[in-house]
């Protein structure tokens, strides 16, 4: 009896097995194969939380290492408004519970948010989806915010990260460096053109929450790794960048100008310490300014030079064999030659003027009979082997090569004015490089804007460079430098453009500006190109201002004399020495 009550109970008890395992059994196959999707799908929902991991993007900093461009991280806090509930926080006193009202106090103290405009938040976004796991409660949050409000462990908020490019020094270099967009695309200057240095790569991760929105410790998984970008280290020295944007800015000012540019260059080397545009702007505001002031005119718009280009005739003249300083020319105060072409000199002056005399009295007359010596073909490979008609080794983005059409293009009247700079375009760029060409012993250097690459490591890239191409014989260029030197001795120069114990060379240029049917206006931009110290000259000083009140050189000349003096004390130059070679201005 017993024997058949204990099988009944064993046989019962193999049943209540054998179904409860069915049971999960049955389960099993629904979750793993039936509803695997769906479960995966809900699952990947709700605990696998994807973030991108932030590729920091490199530094540009001045020739002294000095960071004229960062990144910044900003913060965005955002909450889980499901689980916006009270917590318990350990402190010294032991356990105390926190209520979202609380926190809400203490994270809107960070926020510059009230405790009720959190609250708000949370009820709004449960009030439109009561399993609502993500709202904004503030965003652009810095660092030190974020450290704060990330210590109070509040376990329903977190953080996005947001990559912010920052400019520490407002408007200086702001032209050249260029910006980014609000969402870390470059989109110009520096900031576009060197984005293969500077540019990083983000990565991806993924973490998961718990039913409760907790982020779980140690789930977090790096499927992807950030790549930050390298440092561009710029040949811009951003004292004298400073110092001439505030130059600049206050002489356009004064003259009412639409805009101006200064080039400072340092002659031997071709570096570029300084590239300024007025008007400028700050990268940091970009919104603040008008479309067409976020660039560098002094790359990307090319204009007529004028009189500061007589100086290029005058080196290619020399270097022929056609003319010297004393040359004689007659050079009246206007002239009609055979083929029609016809103009003017804008001022008084003797007739019989050497080829100095030319330069000092800034003759067109004069500079066009003497350039007329010298055949297209041979003008035309001389203007081109100082750089005109073709970008720099800058590659700037938008940068302009100007417009030198080729001699046999050539119209009746350019075929005469472009001695004295009409007829053809450049940048300030190529003027000032040109002009570095004949301080350094006649060869022309690639113009360089960045100095080098340098990554984590501390490995340096430079830029690839084409060879320098000399331009005109030493002798030519030493001879020129001494003529433009003999227009500040001789002329008005002197008294504004002079610094004691310092010799400077300079020539001064006045062009018309197009109208835009074909003619010139009754506007004008008016330049000064000068080198220093002229016995060896080290930098180049150029600055143009397009339509200034007075439309004269003149009311640039105290600017730049300014700049002038503050690199001479800043980069210690010592007074010169010898005494210049004094052409005569007649015959």
């Amino acid at each position: 009896m017993k024997t058949r009550i204990n099988r009944r109970r064993v046989a019962m008890s193999f049943a209540v097995i054998v179904i409860i395992a069915g049971f999960f059994v049955a389960r099993l196959v629904d979750i793993q194969i039936m509803g695997a999707a769906a479960y995966n799908e809900a699952s990947t929902g709700k605990m696998s939380i994807p973030e991108t991991i932030y590729g920091t993007r490199g530094d540009i900093v001045d020739s002294q290492g000095k960071v004229l461009a960062t990144e910044r991280m900003t913060y965005d806090v955002t909450i889980s408004p499901r689980n916006a509930k009270e917590f318990s926080r350990t402190t010294d006193a032991g356990e105390i519970s926190i209520t979202p009202q609380m926190a809400a106090k203490e994270i809107g103290a960070l926020t510059g948010q009230s405790a009720d405009d959190i609250i708000s938040i949370i009820n709004d976004a449960l009030a439109e989806d009561p399993s609502s796991d993500f709202a904004y409660v503030a965003k652009g949050v810095d660092v030190d915010a974020f450290t704060q409000i990330k210590a109070l462990d509040v376990p329903w908020i977190y953080f996005e990260q947001n990559p912010d490019r920052a400019y520490p020094n407002g408007a200086v270099a702001g032209n050249i460096l260029g910006y980014v967009g609000s969402d870390g695309t470059p989109l110009a200057g520096l900031e576009l053109g060197s984005e293969e240095c500077v540019g990083g790569v983000n990565g991806s991760q993924s973490y998961a929450r718990g039913a409760d929105g907790v982020r779980i410790p140690g789930s977090t998984v790096v499927t992807e790794a950030a790549k930050n970008g390298s440092t561009l280290k710029l040949t811009i020295d951003s004292d004298v960048q400073w110092f001439a944007q505030q130059t600049l800015a206050a002489t356009a000012s004064a003259e009412n100008a639409k805009w101006g540019m200064t080039v400072v260059m340092e002659v031997e080397t071709g570096r570029l310490l300084a590239v300024v545009d007025y008007p400028t702007f700050d990268p940091n505001n970009i919104d603040a300014y008008p479309s067409e002031d976020l660039g560098s005119r002094a790359f990307t718009s090319p204009y007529e030079p004028g009189s500061t280009m007589k100086t290029l005739t005058a080196a290619s003249l020399v270097d022929a064999g056609v003319v010297d300083p004393l040359t004689p020319m007659r050079s009246p105060q206007f002239i009609e030659f055979d083929n029609g072409a016809r103009f003017k000199d804008w001022g008084p002056h003797p007739a019989n003027l050497t080829l100095q005399g030319v330069l000092t009295w800034s003759s067109n007359t004069g500079i066009a009979q003497l350039g007329a010596l010298l055949d297209p073909e041979s003008r035309y490979d001389s203007m081109a082997k100082f750089g005109l008609g073709e970008t720099t080794a800058v590659e700037f983005p938008g940068e302009s090569a100007g417009l030198l059409r080729s001699w046999d293009q050539w119209d009746n009247q350019s075929f005469y004015t472009m001695f004295f700079g009409q007829g053809l375009t450049l940048t300030s760029i190529q003027m000032a490089s040109a002009y570095a060409a004949i301080g350094n012993d006649g060869v022309r250097q690639p113009v360089t804007l960045v100095d080098s690459c340098i990554d984590a490591n501390g490995n340096t890239a430079k830029p690839s460079l084409p060879e320098p191409v000399q331009v005109v014989s030493a002798q030519t260029a030493r001879t020129t430098v001494d003529m433009l030197e003999n227009v500040v001795t001789h002329g008005w120069l002197s008294e504004v453009l002079s610094v004691p114990g310092y010799r400077i060379a300079a020539k001064t240029g006045t062009a018309e500006q197009s109208d835009g049917a074909g003619g010139y206006s009754d506007q004008f931009i008016v330049s000064l190109a000068a080198m220093f110290p002229a016995e060896n000259p080290q930098f180049v000083v150029l600055t143009s201002l397009a339509s200034p009140d007075s439309n004269s050189s003149a009311s640039i000349v105290p600017g730049v004399n300014n700049l002038i003096k503050q690199i001479i004390k800043t980069r210690e130059i010592q007074p010169s020495s010898g005494q210049p070679i004094d052409y005569a201005d007649y015959y």
